[in-house]
């Protein structure tokens, strides 16, 4: 299964990824802004979603709110 971007370029463990929209993540206080940078995804046994790190907290997103750097 391959991960696909929101442009439909395939993501590979590694990658950096820009978030298109802004994004309210459950038990964070503050919000994800549209033109963050994330660093180092982990893809995860779905093609939809990837693991990420933001601060100290491990968060998975959707890969349709994200766009390969």
């Amino acid at each position: 299964m391959e991960a696909k971007d929101s442009n439909g370029n395939i993501l590979n463990d590694g990658d950096a990824v820009h978030v298109i929209k802004d994004l309210k993540v459950k038990g964070m206080p503050t919000t994800l802004k549209r033109g963050n940078v994330i660093k180092s995804i982990r893809l995860t046994n779905s093609p939809d979603e990837v693991k990420c790190r933001i601060g100290k907290s491990q968060v998975v997103l959707q890969t349709m709110y994200l766009k390969k750097a």
